[in-house]
């Protein structure tokens, strides 16, 4: 798999991260790391997690694999968003609800039907402006200091290499002590760069208003969006897959007339969900070539289809010609 600098942090890394958000969650700890382990044996190098990731648990874990594998991986973590209380009634009803999911399998396939539209969207809807909210208060240097030492702790490490500003909007950033903070922790060496974990609609103003706070950013991208233009920014991208691969196939078979053409303009057959997922985790390699494109999985399988993938050029072209179809959709429906 390629290897790419790591934005500013002095570091490199795979193509391909791991994300963390499903570690310590339906999984408990054994599972987790061994799902940890899966991804270092297929050649993943760059591991994503969050203090809230796993109930609270997800740092902790990563750090006792970071532990087994010292100074060979990557690994970003984030300010912003604590953890939820935790308490022995909460852990109890996660270790029933695991053994639960791992006794009737079909148990949380059915959980997740019934929380998922019936028909999921063709495409986004057309973003509309926000409207602007007092500043979240948990944005401050001191609140930044305490979450990070935490995050040091709980991953084993003396050093960062990516620590995000979880789920940060522009009118967020009030404190100037709070980037004095990161840039002397670079400085000092505790972290290698740091930046904005946020969603995509927010990144345009977070890039106007404090652009000193992005060298790093990360946000969703799938071949639903139009490619960044992003000079001098590090890219970091999640969610190519999940849910817009559902949706975008819901909406193929829904329309059998246009599943045809597509998949006759570029050779390959989309009515298959497996074949449209490798062409937009692809897309999403190949159009943001200098940029760690992230996934999750809970299934080893899974893992080493998706190192595979990153590798295998063949279906570069079918991939960008998916991407170009969508938006060209996308722009004649009146969306873009």
């Amino acid at each position: 798999m390629d290897i790419i600098p790591l934005g500013t942090s002095g570091r490199s890394t795979t193509r391909l991260g791991f994300g963390c958000s499903s570690i310590m969650g339906a999984l408990g700890r054994r599972d987790s790391l061994n799902m940890l382990e899966a991804a270092w044996d297929a050649g993943i190098r760059h591991f994503d997690v969050a203090p809230m990731y796993g109930y609270g648990e997800a740092e902790e874990c990563v750090g006792e694999f970071l532990r087994r594998h010292p100074g060979q991986v990557t690994v970003a973590t984030k300010f912003g968003i604590p953890p939820a209380p935790g308490s022995p009634l909460a852990r109890t009803a996660r270790s029933v609800m695991r053994t639960a999911v791992k006794t009737f399998p079909g148990l949380k396939q059915r959980l997740s039907a019934s929380k998922a539209p019936a028909t999921p969207p063709v495409f986004p809807p057309v973003e509309k402006p926000s409207v602007p909210k007092p500043p979240n208060p948990i944005f401050t240097a001191e609140k930044a200091k305490a979450s990070l030492q935490r995050s040091l702790a709980a991953l084993k490490t003396d050093r960062i290499d990516v620590w995000l500003l979880h789920e940060a909007k522009a009118n967020d950033l009030v404190d100037d002590g709070l980037l004095q903070l990161m840039e002397d922790s670079v400085r000092s060496g505790v972290i290698g760069t740091f930046g904005a974990g946020t969603d995509r609609s927010q990144i345009e103003e977070l890039l106007l208003k404090h652009p000193q706070y992005c060298p790093t950013l990360q946000y969703e991208w799938s071949i639903l969006n139009p490619v960044p233009e992003h000079a001098n920014v590090f890219r970091m991208h999640h969610r190519s897959l999940t849910n817009n691969v559902r949706g975008l196939h819901a909406a193929l078979l829904s329309d059998k007339d246009r599943c045809s053409r597509w998949s006759q303009s570029i050779d390959a057959d989309l009515a298959d969900p497996e074949t449209l997922s490798k062409l937009m985790l692809k897309a999403a390699l190949v159009l943001n070539p200098a940029s760690v494109i992230l996934f999750s999985s809970k299934n080893p399988a899974h893992i080493q289809a998706n190192v595979a993938l990153a590798s295998d050029d063949s279906l570069s072209n079918a991939a960008v010609s998916l991407y170009h179809i969508v938006q060209d959709e996308l722009v004649s429906s009146g969306v873009r």
